[in-house]
């Protein structure tokens, strides 16, 4: 016998948008998914991380890796050198993100073909 699902209700419906809202507090707007994906790929200084997405400026990098710091997606690092190194790299809990990038990854790969089939 096949086994019957329950209708979602109103509080499902409720956690469900709550849950994504705070999954998007934390990786919602223009560039905080584009950093983690340059720190993931290596890049650790600020200006190769800079240089790394375009159009990015300086004050709106600081801003956003302070925010990832905050939210431990983010480990910055100061090395007391001369000059002062400061390198910043993926944590552990921020890979529990990218299967999230990847299936935007796949779905805006998906979205732009289906666009650009419908232009030609």
């Amino acid at each position: 016998m096949a086994k019957k699902t329950k209708a979602p209700t109103e509080k499902d419906c409720l956690a469900m948008m709550l849950s994504v809202r705070d999954a998007l507090d934390v990786i919602s707007g223009k560039w905080k998914i584009l950093i983690l994906i340059s720190v993931i790929y290596g890049n650790k200084r600020f200006r190769e991380i800079e240089r790394s997405i375009p159009n990015i400026s300086s004050k709106v990098l600081a801003k956003e890796l302070k925010d990832l710091e905050d939210r431990q997606l983010i480990k910055r690092t100061v090395y007391d050198d001369s000059p002062v190194l400061v390198e910043y790299t993926a944590t552990d809990y921020s890979n529990s993100v990218s299967e999230v990038i990847i299936a935007l990854y796949n779905w805006g790969q998906n979205h732009r073909m289906k666009i650009m089939g419908k232009r030609r």
